[in-house]
């Protein structure tokens, strides 16, 4: 008996979900081996898109499947994996029940599949369906207090496409052209599924893909760096490198560190594309040492990067608090010895993409460095510094203009 179409991209789902949830993989690594079996561009997709809706709103999903069962499915059952992307084709991605029906019971055997089957059955007949707003799991909500309604409205939607100009004059002509919104100049928004490599002004360089959120580090060297133009600046954990292109683009001499050289490959395609240059160390930077000091430095440490749950919701699922103290004791490292590779009058600027205190504030609270506090004008509209001077974006933020990603960002000034 022939498969029914679109079968690969079922298997290939519950591959990706076994992987994140049973042994903690990002979807990102665990997509070559889930996915190897899965040719078709279009199903490739298909699948990331079941795992991704998933995972933001697994906690609501258990909640419908527990509430047709008369007895609890264990969480790490195969029937309770299909029905969740069952259920996540049904409500989120549109899919006819007959075709989610069709595509999902041959991933079940014997019982098994009857009791996918009925309850499916049973909850489409009802008018089941999602809460406006995903559900967090608890453990993550508790971390995220008073923060996490916030997060969680930002959370039902995959992001849109945010691009950083290579010239920020141009930001009126790039929006126009590309028909999208600019939150900043040197920013453009589009609407998410655009093919990147066919738009305007991707063959020439004109602009990179980089989150508006993840731009604001680089912009944030602020005041306090405008004297230095034409200095010598370094990008520390540089891969994708992003940020070293902005500090190119604004006339930086620039260094870009970081310890992948697969992951700053990026940078290499980037820089060729846009014409710009950085000089690039394949180095770890707990043991790396520069030969001089810089007159700037971008720390975009590594971390849990809850911040980025919109699009990877894998991180919560994945991340407690192992993962968080295990990077918090990274960042402080790394912290310390960029503090000593500054000089005098040379600004720090230090930046996680995590939703989590002790990768941002606390961290923040221990650099020994004169404070340089971001002012509300330096901000984008809609957002404010804190009462310390820092930034804290999360999800729900600026959500009539499609959101951003978490992130924390603080600056000093050596003496």
């Amino acid at each position: 008996m022939p498969q029914p179409a679109g079968l690969p991209a079922r298997r290939g789902a519950l591959k990706l979900l076994d992987a994140v949830l049973r042994r903690g993989e990002t979807l990102d690594n665990a997509e070559d081996a889930a996915l190897r079996g899965v040719a078709a561009p279009a199903d490739r997709a298909l699948a990331r898109a079941i795992a991704g809706e998933v995972l933001r709103w697994l906690v609501d999903l258990d909640a419908l499947i527990d509430s047709a069962t008369s007895k609890r499915l264990p969480d790490d059952a195969k029937p309770r994996a299909v029905l969740r992307m069952m259920l996540a084709q049904s409500l989120r991605l549109d899919t006819p029940p007959h075709a989610v029906i069709a595509t999902a019971l041959p991933l079940l055997d014997g019982g098994p599949r009857r009791l996918a089957h009925g309850v499916f059955s049973a909850l489409h007949k009802r008018g089941a369906a999602l809460p406006p707003v995903p559900t967090l799991p608890a453990e993550v909500a508790a971390r995220w207090g008073e923060r996490a309604r916030a997060i969680a409205v930002g959370l039902g939607q995959p992001p849109p496409l945010d691009l950083t100009l290579r010239d920020p004059s141009e930001t009126s002509d790039w929006t126009e052209k590309l028909g999208g919104l600019s939150l900043a100049p040197g920013h453009v928004r589009l609407p998410r599924g655009a093919a990147v490599a066919e738009l305007p002004g991707y063959a020439e360089g004109a602009w990179w893909v980089q989150d508006f959120a993840a731009s604001l580090p680089a912009r944030l060297l602020g005041p306090g760096a405008k004297d230095m133009r034409g200095g010598r600046a370094l990008d520390l954990c540089a891969a994708p490198g992003g940020k070293a292109l902005q500090l190119a683009s604004a006339g930086w001499d620039v260094t870009a560190v970081d310890v992948s050289d697969r992951r700053l490959d990026r940078l290499r395609e980037n820089l060729g594309r846009t014409g710009l240059l950085a000089k690039i160390w394949i180095a770890d930077a707990l043991t790396w040492e520069p030969t001089e000091p810089f007159d700037a430095i971008l720390l975009d440490a590594p971390c849990t990067a809850t911040g980025t749950c919109r699009r990877h919701p894998d991180v919560l699922h994945r991340i407690g608090p192992r993962q968080i103290a295990e990077m918090a004791e990274l960042q402080a490292e790394l912290l310390q010895r960029a503090q000593g590779w500054l000089k005098p009058g040379g600004v720090l600027v230090y930046a996680a993409c995590s939703l989590e205190r002790q990768e941002g504030e606390d961290q923040a609270a221990k650099v020994a460095l004169q404070p340089l506090p971001f002012a509300a004008g330096e901000l984008p509209a809609g957002l404010l510094p804190t009462p310390e001077g820092w930034l804290r974006t999360d999800p729900g933020m600026l959500a009539e203009a499609g959101g951003l990603d978490g992130f924390f960002v603080a600056r000093w000034k050596a003496d």
